[in-house]
């Protein structure tokens, strides 16, 4: 059991995927703090100074009150949108590299055969039709 885990751990998808991982939730923590300390504060400052981050609606429910904090959820929603759009431009460029590499594959030329192999090739279709028509 250990040579299998071994082997599935060890495959190139599976390395290329946990680093993916850890870069993703690296990139992830850049993204939030982007969206809290620079573009909310920013937008707080368009909207007259109102700190979105500490937004929360007050409902009374049974006596008791009930806050709903939908400034952490539009922060969250920003940070969707930047980590979904840097994807979405990584995947892009992705696309343009694999389309250049395509068009490199497809210019390549056979190549064109020497003058002695055409001619006997024309020799050998000659002789097969000869030995047909006997």
């Amino acid at each position: 059991m250990w040579k299998e885990f071994k082997a599935f751990a060890l495959k190139g998808n599976v390395l290329d995927l946990a680093i993916a991982v850890v870069i993703g939730a690296a990139f992830g923590k850049i993204v939030t703090s982007l969206v809290s300390d620079i573009i909310m504060p920013i937008v707080g400052l368009i909207t007259g100074g109102i700190d979105l981050k500490d937004r929360a609606l007050s409902v009374m429910v049974m006596h008791n009150e009930l806050l709903i904090p939908y400034g952490q959820f539009l922060q969250a929603v920003v940070d969707f949108f930047i980590i979904s759009f840097s994807i979405f431009m990584v995947i892009k460029l992705a696309n343009k590299f694999q389309r250049k590499e395509a068009v490199k594959v497809e210019v390549v030329e056979t190549p064109v055969p020497a003058e002695d192999i055409v001619l006997l090739t024309e020799i050998r279709d000659l002789l097969k039709q000869q030995e047909r028509g006997l």
